[in-house]
């Protein structure tokens, strides 16, 4: 009997922590691939989680699961700019390259945009919406932030002024995130500071905050990796701000 009951204990603490594959579309009818970390009740504060460049939803594969704990629920979405990362690769990517669609970063936009309508719609008990991206997706995420009013807070690795060779100017997520009044929490290794400082000063919201390591760092939402020695001062500067939302 307790064997059974410790069997099913295990089972149940497993699925509280698993994920679901997922697909929905995006605005021009491709397929979206996305894991879904469902194991807080529906009320719950939900993060919308999007990879780096040449990257995969694995990027999330560690750092969905803890957010879980914590208390968010979270969906990790291929984007059709990108590739594999943790031994997921990233399906979406190969679908949008068989159908001759765009793959640049700013492609990529209509598929966050689409998995934030994905999550409005399925999740409407929901009482906050947070977006979080990791590098080009982090620079979107704000983007998309300064355009919309349903989403309550955004989570930026390591954003900068990646567009202008996909004809975008110098100065185009600067100018978008003048648009932001909402919570935004920026960080990024070090060195990177210089390419979204002029961005977080243009932010007007007044719940804005950023960190940066004593240590060199690490680029993108790898950062918060366990394989990283700053991943736990990552993780208390998260934690603060998520807290403040």
């Amino acid at each position: 009997m307790k064997n059974s009951i410790l069997i099913f204990l295990v089972a149940l603490t497993l699925d509280m922590f698993s994920q679901q594959i997922i697909t929905f579309k995006s605005k021009d009818s491709l397929t979206i691939t996305a894991d879904l970390y469902l194991s807080n009740p529906a009320e719950n504060p939900f993060v919308v989680l999007f990879h780096q460049a040449g990257w995969s939803r694995g990027e999330y594969k560690e750092i969905a699961p803890k957010l879980n704990e914590l208390g968010y629920n979270c969906i990790a979405i291929d984007q059709r700019s990108g590739d594999q990362i943790n031994g997921i690769v990233n399906e979406t990517h190969e679908r949008a390259t068989k159908g001759k669609l765009g793959t640049t970063y700013f492609d990529a936009e209509i598929d966050m945009v689409a998995a934030i309508e994905y999550v409005k719609k399925e999740y409407t008990n929901a009482e906050k919406l947070i977006v979080w991206g990791s590098s080009y997706s982090a620079s979107l995420a704000l983007k998309i932030t300064g355009d919309r009013n349903d989403i309550d807070a955004v989570v930026s690795f390591a954003p900068g002024e990646y567009f202008e060779s996909m004809g975008k100017s110098a100065d185009y997520i600067q100018q978008n995130a003048k648009n932001i009044i909402v919570p935004v929490f920026i960080t990024s290794a070090k060195a990177e500071k210089k390419n979204w400082w002029s961005i977080y000063e243009a932010i007007p919201s007044i719940g804005k905050d950023y960190f940066l390591p004593k240590t060199e760092g690490q680029h993108g939402s790898r950062a918060l990796w366990e394989e990283f020695t700053e991943h736990e001062d990552y993780w208390k500067a998260v934690k603060a701000f998520l807290k403040t939302i």
